[in-house]
């Protein structure tokens, strides 16, 4: 690997813009949008039965787009019922932007909010130490789970935290995705972070296993246009290679030998599919419900 690759995550500014483009391009969000339609109201059936109020705990909620479209779901599932909303986020910026979405969203007079800034383990940590090991009817971990040291422990805590009937949703890149094959074939030459790993959901699903934890996988389709990525020096394109790779400016610092070698293969169909002129990337997701 040459000296000059580092890590995107080493450039904040640039992890967030590669990041923004990376939405834009891909059909991410509509994907959980058509799962918290079509799926969700069947998994939250029970978790309010015979409840005054709906205890949530969202794990990573970022700038909450995809965890308000949760809470008006389950609004118009339990009409009248208080909502008590809780979330884990280690960004303050995020945090900044989910406070302005609600401050902006109408119809949540029901949903108390609460913010902690602190990562997943923070929470674990704290929780543990205040031994204060409140009950939850719904947890969610949406994209998160990449940057979570010990997964199985994390599992594990959470689980323990469900109420009766009570669920926790996980949202991760599928196992058939084109990351999995990505991440595969060139992990071990690409910057290694220890702020992230590269997991999906075959690993997570193993782990469940192991753990005895009772879960339903549903696979839904996402792509992402990564057409861009093949014109020279379009900036779009070379910041959806940065987070293709995971490396900042990963088209002027990747050997050019690593460098031919992706391109080629992000074009082959275990990787991509074209259609209509577009290269459209696998970037399937697994949508993991686990049972109290």
């Amino acid at each position: 690997m040459a000296s000059s690759m580092r890590s995107l995550f080493s450039d904040h500014n640039r992890y967030v813009e590669s990041f923004r483009r990376f939405l834009n391009s891909s059909t991410e969000h509509q994907c959980m949008q058509e799962f918290v339609d079509k799926k969700l109201p069947g998994i939250t059936a029970r978790i309010g039965d015979r409840k005054s109020e709906i205890k949530i705990l969202s794990i990573g909620g970022g700038a909450g787009e995809i965890d308000l479209q949760i809470l008006s779901k389950l609004q118009t599932q339990y009409p009248g019922i208080h909502i008590n909303n809780e979330v884990v986020e280690p960004s303050a910026e995020q945090i900044a932007k989910y406070k302005e979405l609600v401050a902006k969203t109408s119809n949540l007079e029901n949903i108390k909010f609460a913010w902690h800034k602190e990562t997943s383990s923070e929470y674990q940590n704290r929780i543990r130490e205040k031994k204060e090991f409140q009950k939850w009817d719904f947890i969610h971990m949406i994209q998160m789970l990449y940057y979570v040291k010990d997964i199985p422990a994390t599992l594990k805590f959470f689980h323990s935290l469900l109420a009766t009937n009570a669920k926790m949703l996980i949202i991760i890149v599928s196992g058939n995705s084109g990351w999995d094959k990505l991440w595969k074939k060139y992990g071990t030459r690409l910057p290694q972070d220890d702020l992230c790993q590269y997991v999906t959901s075959s690993d997570l699903t193993q782990m469940l296993d192991k753990l005895g934890i009772k879960y339903e996988c549903y696979d839904l389709l996402s792509t992402m246009d990564i057409s861009d990525c093949f014109t020279d020096g379009n900036e779009n394109g070379e910041l959806l290679c940065d987070f293709l790779t995971e490396t900042c400016n990963f088209n002027t610092t990747a050997p050019p030998d690593l460098k031919a070698e992706i391109m080629k293969d992000l074009q082959e169909s275990e990787f991509s599919v074209k259609k209509e002129g577009k290269v459209l990337f696998n970037n399937n997701l697994s949508f993991i419900v686990v049972e109290a």
